[in-house]
């Protein structure tokens, strides 16, 4: 059955400017109403959720992917932010590039409910970017999963049930990962679309399946 939909503080001009639309194309203020709503439903429908985790091993190469991604994101009319420690070098790179922080102050991942806090930040950033579509670069996990990796596996897998438009890109530095097992770093590439490795300027794509056992005897 269909229903009523309200639009309010519609000012004289616009809604003259509507009239007149629809009498030229011999249709009703809510046929066009209606149009509006299907399209933004469809635009809302088609904008991407990607979430890809990005490992690092030296933070001059991790300064030039980001001045290469800040030079992307312009031209892609993305809307760019991050959240990290204030004290990371990257993070201080990316407030010199303009990006938007939204990292609540003050900065704290030794709080009991870290994940409530982890929440508001992406409820911050997605706020602000006003629904354009955000290029967004974390290094908050990679923080958190320094003292606990379980704690950094369970935002991750939150975040994948209330994801954000656009990109999310998740940062972790090499020595972070080979500090944990091999369960929690499979289970850190299954939370991600698509695992990145930088090596000084190339970026290589990893891709990793679950084989047989047979395939070792393979050629």
């Amino acid at each position: 059955m269909p229903k009523k939909i309200l639009v309010r503080e519609v000012d004289d001009e616009i809604h003259n400017q509507l009239n007149k639309i629809a009498n030229e194309l011999g249709v009703s203020l809510n046929s066009i109403a209606k149009d509006a709503l299907d399209k933004w439903i469809k635009h809302r429908s088609e904008m991407p959720k990607k979430h890809d985790l990005i490992i690092y091993g030296d933070e001059k190469a991790l300064q030039n992917l980001l001045k290469s991604m800040d030079r992307f994101a312009k031209e892609g009319n993305w809307f760019r932010a991050f959240c990290g420690p204030p004290t990371n070098s990257a993070v201080k790179l990316l407030s010199k590039l303009k990006w938007f922080d939204g990292t609540i102050k003050p900065y704290k991942t030794d709080q009991k409910n870290i994940s409530k806090y982890c929440g508001s930040i992406i409820q911050n950033i997605d706020k602000e970017s006003k629904e354009n579509n955000v290029c967004c670069t974390d290094f908050i996990l990679e923080d958190i999963s320094r003292s606990s990796f379980k704690d950094a596996l369970l935002i991750e897998k939150s975040y994948n049930k209330f994801r954000i438009n656009g990109m999310m890109f998740c940062l972790y530095h090499t020595n972070t990962l080979l500090g944990a097992g091999i369960e929690d770093i499979m289970d850190l590439f299954v939370q991600h679309d698509q695992i990145f490795i930088l090596k000084g300027d190339e970026l290589h794509k990893l891709h990793v399946t679950k084989e047989n056992l047979h395939k070792l005897f393979m050629n």
